[in-house]
């Protein structure tokens, strides 16, 4: 009898099984927005930030935090991009079965969705006031800003003119391409197991497969490199309307509040993904101001610049060293989308 088949048999079977034990074990699934006091997580510190170095949405509460003088514990979550699907993971599973990051907790009860964490660390401050304006009109400014500057919906490229923040994933394709190429292809085949959003693992696969030089020969990378491009300037001409009629130094005038902290976010992106001279052009003198004063902020440099991670520094790196040396990358994703 030829026990190979046989062998096979017995692995697959066992493989299968872990799988199925597995799958069941990382189940996620979608929670309610802001505070869950259902839910209890151990923390040591009133305040813990579970947390990504590159995530947009982390750069955005940990600005709010560090504006609103909060002290937090923080535990950084690999996303593949930094290295692994930690955020898949069964520990990180039990803090958010969402499998998403940000994750605030207060008092060992976690806030979900960044969005409702800016508001409800400003509202739970020692200072409430700090970053929302007092006056009716201003702060609806502001509220209107803070979803321009949100990521809306599990596929942001669908509603690019919704907001600021729905443009960045496609901008930042670039940048994925070549942070993944030192990422193990066993850590991306782990999110094509368990991630529920399976298009995603996919196509840092095939960012992976193909090589950072060559995925923007990809009709459907281009084409969302390009319209992101062209969406956020649109948005960014708005802004600048906005700017010049607040009379500045930000979007609802005197006071840095909530909205300025998401633009804060944005234009760091620009920055890490190498496409900040792109978009800071001398038709936007005033967001060039408003960029150079964020810089400023003590809040800048203690929650983004002091939260380097070596894959974006690489990523970076590598993709301005593409450009120099493959000048049809650099013309594919600034072309029009027509051509």
């Amino acid at each position: 009898m030829d026990i190979l088949p046989l062998c096979l048999l017995i692995v697959s079977c066992c493989l299968l099984v872990w799988y199925l034990v597995e799958r069941n074990r990382r189940k996620t699934r979608p929670m309610p927005e802001g505070l869950n006091t259902d839910r209890v997580i151990p923390t040591e510190q009133p305040w813990e930030l579970y947390h990504n170095n590159l995530s947009l949405c982390s750069k955005k509460i940990r600005v709010c935090l560090a504006e609103l003088k909060i002290p937090y514990k923080a535990h950084h979550i690999d996303l593949i991009e930094t290295g692994s699907y930690q955020n898949i993971s069964r520990e990180f599973l039990k803090v958010n079965p969402a499998a998403l990051v940000p994750v605030l907790i207060h008092n060992g009860h976690p806030i979900y969705e960044s969005h409702a964490q800016l508001q409800y660390a400003a509202e739970h401050s020692a200072t409430p006031a700090a970053l929302v304006p007092a006056d009716p009109d201003k702060k609806r400014l502001m509220e209107y800003w803070v979803t321009k500057g949100s990521l809306i919906g599990d596929d942001p490229l669908a509603a690019l003119e919704a907001s600021a923040g729905n443009t960045i994933p496609g901008l930042t394709l670039p940048l994925f391409g070549t942070m993944i190429e030192r990422i193990p292809v066993k850590n991306i085949l782990e999110g094509l197991l368990f991630h529920r959003l399976k298009e995603r693992p996919l196509g840092f696969l095939l960012f992976k497969l193909v090589g950072a030089q060559r995925f923007h020969h990809i009709p459907p990378i281009r084409k969302a490199i390009q319209q992101s491009r062209d969406a956020l300037n649109i948005h960014l001409d708005e802004l600048e309307a906005v700017l010049a009629q607040s009379e500045g130094p930000w979007i609802t005038g005197k006071q840095f509040t909530l909205a300025d902290v998401g633009m804060m976010v944005i234009f760091e992106r620009l920055l890490e993904a190498d496409w900040i001279k792109e978009f800071l052009t001398e038709r936007r003198p005033q967001i060039g101001r408003y960029w150079a004063s964020l810089q400023t902020r003590p809040s800048y440099q203690s929650a983004i610049a002091e939260f380097d991670h070596p894959t974006i520094s690489r990523g970076l790196d590598r993709l301005q060293t593409i450009k120099r040396h493959y000048p049809a990358f650099n013309q594919a994703i600034t072309a029009d989308p027509a051509c």
